[in-house]
């Protein structure tokens, strides 16, 4: 047995661990990563614009690839810190869980909790430069290779570089990510804009600079009305009940609550829930304050306007939330998120805040705006209807999908495990049945569908079920749809989306992740949905090493790979084979490239903001003809295959 004792326990000091581990701090390597830099110190800016210290926060995109972010709040504290012996400011930026944010003396409400955002952007950065700014001083301090401070102090205390008028105060961070960690150290313009413009939303006043030093450009982002500009801008393609947002605001203990509202003739609900700024994507308790709020009042209302007759049964909750969209944002002096990632919302307290808030300031809202009230009332008993009618065609097919065949279509796997089974979603039985004969039988599963299934963004919930490929779907998962639906009886730990590398295998990608997105989001939330990635040549070349030649074979997936294949050197391109569609490899050639756990690139879906999913997916799949157009035209510059 091979020996086992403490010698073999490595330990990581300082930073180091994030250096190791960076995908545990922010996410990944890719591109989203990179970009979640930016967010984590403008946190800190953002923290002091809460506070009421901060009104302004410029972004710069330096030309020689670095970020460099300004704001006006206080500054980070310049004193010797009297634990750690050194100024505080190198505490913050080297130190993990060190800030200002654990107790809430300093700050009553923050995004950043767990003192890790401004240290984890030093280790995962080349070079950092910090400068503040604070009683009529200018102080500087300097990092390099992931943390590591090169600043002489005197005395102590930072150096002082320069004086400024003693008004003139905050914080300038600039740094270079670590090319050696980053997969891109390229940012990219268009997506720092679109979360600068959802910070804007977030925070009423705040006004937000971000210049582009590669165009020459300067935008500026500052929002009077806060979440209910918001609002209006997620409905501006849509059509809206009524002509204005809901606004309601209110404070609960020391939570404060801000709800905006807007309905439209959509099939959908579109909730999108903040605290202290953070997109809590799975929602949690605030969201649970708020459904219950409106369910009750809107019933209440119902009843009191004769709506709803005496032996009327009560709206449902998703009839009274049918075609809404909101915006709900807290702001929580001790918010409990579940995990780094922040993705839910635990406190209890934020539920009773919301509701009780929502609740008496929407009935005084109502009562001074009766027509608004009635035509949503209208828009719910029309849900309500279809409601009836569709639940009627779902239990039909709930009770049918025992007898759906799907064994005609289904090639199932022997072993009965969940966990270590996985489903193959493949367009065409040509396909079908290559990736039936190259799968390992025990735990790969195959449902081949025939051409692309229903649209789902522009049908009622009755016709998607009739669909006959929807139906094998919700069959073959087992675990239910809708009111019914189940994640924990899902036959299958993974369903991997398996279409060809052309404009019809993307649409039919696409309608497949448009129909999980609406109608079972926990698979996508809960991880269970991949596109698997197939490569799109085969290339035969001979190469030579030390004067003796060999024929070899490599696989590539797209044009970039093919261009940079071809540009090395003593690389002889013997043959090129494009793959137009599964079904022209052998068996063995998928199992190798496509089905193979030990060899296969799979790309797991996930939603990082709910946010640009929902615009993104009414944009694309509506029958709002404009819209598309435009977001095509705008996004067709950006586009290219991630692998």
């Amino acid at each position: 047995m091979e020996q086992y004792s403490g010698s073999q326990i490595v330990v990581l000091e300082g930073l180091e661990a994030v250096r190791k581990r960076p995908g545990m701090y922010i996410g990944s390597t890719g591109p989203r990563g990179l970009h979640h830099l930016i967010w984590e110190i403008l946190d800190n800016g953002i923290d002091e614009h809460l506070a009421g210290y901060c009104s302004k926060i410029d972004i710069t995109l330096l030309k020689d690839g670095g970020i460099e972010i300004c704001d006006n709040g206080r500054g980070v504290p310049v004193d010797i810190h009297p634990t750690k012996k050194i100024p505080t400011v190198r505490v913050v930026y080297t130190i993990l869980h060190a800030g200002g944010k654990f107790g809430n003396s300093v700050y009553k409400v923050s995004g950043g909790l767990h003192g890790v955002g401004a240290s984890v952007v030093n280790a995962l950065s080349k070079r950092m430069v910090v400068e503040v700014r604070r009683d009529g001083k200018i102080y500087r301090d300097e990092y390099t290779n992931g943390g590591h401070p090169i600043v002489d102090l005197e005395g102590g205390l930072l150096p002082v570089v320069g004086k400024c008028n003693k008004s003139d105060t905050g914080t300038k961070v600039t740094f270079y990510p670590d090319d050696s960690i980053f997969e891109t150290v390229d940012f990219k313009a268009d997506m720092i804009h679109k979360k600068l413009k959802e910070i804007a939303f977030l925070n009423k006043g705040l006004l937000i600079n971000f210049i582009d030093q590669h165009t020459n450009t300067t935008k500026s982002y500052q929002e009077e009305f806060g979440i209910k500009s918001f609002v209006s801008y997620l409905t501006r393609d849509m059509t809206s009940l009524h002509e204005e947002p809901i606004y309601l605001e209110g404070k609960s203990g020391d939570i404060e609550v801000e709800i905006a509202l807007q309905y439209t003739d959509s099939y959908t609900e579109q909730i999108n829930a903040y605290c202290n700024r953070i997109n809590v994507v799975d929602g949690g308790t605030l969201v649970t304050g708020f459904k219950t709020g409106l369910t009750r009042v809107l019933n209440q209302y119902a009843r009191e306007l004769n709506v709803l007759k005496e032996k009327d049964e009560n709206f449902d909750g998703k009839d009274i939330r049918n075609g809404i969209v909101a915006i709900i944002s807290i702001k929580h002096p001790d918010p409990q998120f579940e995990g780094q990632t922040k993705t839910k919302l635990g406190n209890t307290d934020a539920k009773s805040a919301v509701d009780e808030v929502f609740s008496t300031e929407s009935q005084r809202w109502f009562d001074k705006n009766v027509e608004v009230l009635k035509s949503i009332l209208d828009n719910t008993m029309k849900s309500f209807n279809a409601r009836r009618a569709s639940d009627k065609a779902r239990t039909a097919v709930l009770k049918q999908l025992n007898d759906v065949d799907t064994r005609s279509k289904l090639a199932s796997c022997s072993s009965k495990k969940p966990e270590e089974c996985e489903l193959y979603i493949v367009e065409g039985d040509s396909a079908g049945g290559t990736v039936k004969t190259a799968r390992n039988r025990k735990t790969q599963a195959v449902l081949p569908l025939r051409g692309k299934i229903l649209n789902v963004e522009k049908a009622t919930l009755e016709k998607i079920l009739l669909n006959n490929e929807i139906k094998s779907m919700i069959a073959t998962f087992g675990c239910g749809i809708g009111d019914e639906f189940d994640i924990t009886k899902l036959r299958y730990d993974k369903i991997i989306i398996l279409t060809d590398a052309d404009v019809d295998g993307a649409h039919i990608s696409t309608l497949l992740l448009t129909f999980f997105y609406r109608f079972m989001p926990e698979l996508i939330l809960e991880g269970k949905i991949y596109k698997g990635l197939p490569p799109l040549y085969k290339v035969e070349f001979e190469t030579s090493v030390k004067g003796k030649k060999s024929k070899q074979s490599q696989y590539l997936f797209n044009d970039f790979e093919l261009e940079k294949f071809r540009k090395i050197e003593g690389n002889k391109i013997i043959n090129i084979q494009r793959y137009k569609g599964l079904g022209e490899m052998d068996a063995h050639q998928l199992w190798e490239t496509t089905l193979d756990p030990e060899t296969r690139i799979l790309a797991r879906i996930s939603i990082s903001d709910t946010v640009e999913a929902d615009e993104i997916t009414t944009t694309l799949m509506s029958s709002n003809v404009p819209p598309r157009r435009t977001f095509i035209m705008e996004e067709a510059r950006y586009a290219k295959v991630d692998i």
